[in-house]
């Protein structure tokens, strides 16, 4: 028997099994995938080249525990940056800046939205008001789908506001220049981690004390138990979690992580320059490349998802995508696709939890206890009150570890 088992070794459950470590507690954590990281994933070229995130993109803020954990990390690279608009033309990101309402901007204004006379307005209202022209609303809801993986329609200004302003990660935006899977492979060891190990059930133990979780191994059994895996798990029958009760239920369905997809692209070329495109059409995400190399990099959320997935499926309409993006990418040859799809993957059902009507309701109903011996940890637990990313996973996981600790003194 374990004091405390933990399912999910991505960042949320490392950083808590970690805690527990700390406190002196003996915690297992129990992983589906044959990988720690949950949705951190790197791609490593077969030559040694540069990595690339297939999965979490940079460190967001000077203050972001992977700092911590791994030593400080350098500042994420400016390359030249531009954006598609229209289908067919790359113009210079600087263009955006003309009109003096940037997306970039805009989306800075927006942590400043609070709550008037009760009013919540979604972010999509919040931008029609906010003085643009209509152009420059167009590509800030395009750029806002790729920030949060979801429609600014559905997203909470005023949520979204507060977790901009909560987060404690700090400025700035960093990379892992070894590959952003450093930092769970790091918060692992020493860690008992068992991967390719999915449990499929948690009820109560026999006598009314502690918890049984059942795996495709068997069963174990443990004092308590932390669940850090994304609520959509749950609320698709993956996990089945005995007592959950209505209210749990129903902040599992709330908590629906946004569409995504991402892909490396290896061409018969190498780059001429390093560079970033913005599609303002919603159909490509974010693309980039590094001069020299002959990866190119596709990020998309929400839509763009839907839109870059299809895509993949054929060599000639992934390559036209590219080419809208990156004109030097025409009539190259596509070597190898590497692709994440977030959406269906199992243990993830998607990107990322934003705070969309209800979430924030709803994650804290999904952060609370049940009965002494259920603890619940992840992104989805910081909906509404931090940025839903890794420090916010991280956070989270710490949080419910230091449930356990306290309540084991009581």
């Amino acid at each position: 028997m374990s004091d405390v088992v933990v399912i999910g070794a991505g960042v949320a459950g490392l950083a808590c099994a970690v805690r527990l470590a700390q406190g002196g507690a003996d915690p297992l954590v129990l992983e589906a995938r044959p990988r720690v990281g949950g949705r951190i994933r790197t791609f490593r070229p077969a030559d040694g080249g540069p990595a690339l995130e297939l999965g979490a993109q940079i460190v967001h803020g000077d203050r972001n525990p992977a700092h911590t954990v791994l030593g400080p990390q350098p500042a994420a690279p400016r390359p030249e940056a531009g954006y598609v608009v229209a289908g067919r033309v790359t113009r210079p990101m600087a263009v955006l800046a003309r009109g003096g309402h940037p997306p970039w901007l805009l989306e800075a204004r927006l942590a400043g939205c609070t709550a008037q006379a009760g009013r919540e307005p979604s972010v999509g209202a919040w931008l029609a008001a906010c003085g643009a022209t209509p152009a420059e609303v167009a590509t800030a809801r395009e750029w806002v789908r790729q920030t949060w993986a979801a429609d600014p329609d559905r997203l909470s200004a005023t949520e979204v506001a507060a977790a901009v302003r909560h987060d404690p990660g700090g400025r700035g935006e960093f990379t892992v220049p070894g590959g952003l899977d450093l930092l769970p492979a790091r918060l692992a060891e020493g860690l008992r981690v068992r991967t390719s190990s999915p449990v499929r059930r948690i009820e109560a133990a026999e006598g009314g004390t502690g918890v049984r979780l059942l795996t495709e191994d068997g069963e174990l059994t443990a004092d308590r138990v932390v669940v850090a895996v994304p609520p959509a798990v749950v609320a698709r029958g993956l996990l089945s979690i005995d007592g959950l009760g209505p209210d749990k239920s129903d902040a599992a369905r709330t908590l629906a992580p946004g569409d995504g997809f991402c892909a490396v692209v290896t061409l018969d070329r190498n780059a001429p320059e390093t560079a970033s495109v913005f599609d303002a059409d919603g159909v490509g995400g974010f693309t980039s490349c590094r001069r020299g190399r002959p990866e190119v990099l596709v990020v998309a959320k929400d839509a763009a998802a839907a839109c870059v997935r299809e895509a993949a499926v054929s060599p000639a309409h992934l390559g036209a995508l590219l080419a809208v993006a990156l004109p030097w990418t025409t009539g190259a040859e596509l070597i190898g696709v590497e692709t994440a799809d977030w959406s269906a993957d199992p243990c993830s059902a998607g990107a990322f939890c934003a705070p969309g009507p209800g979430a924030a309701r709803a994650a804290r109903e999904w952060a609370r206890p049940l009965d002494g011996r259920m603890y619940f940890a992840g992104e989805a637990t910081a909906t509404g009150r931090a940025l839903p990313w890794l420090q916010g996973a991280y956070a989270e996981g710490r949080r419910a570890a230091e449930e356990i600790l306290e309540a084991g003194k009581q």
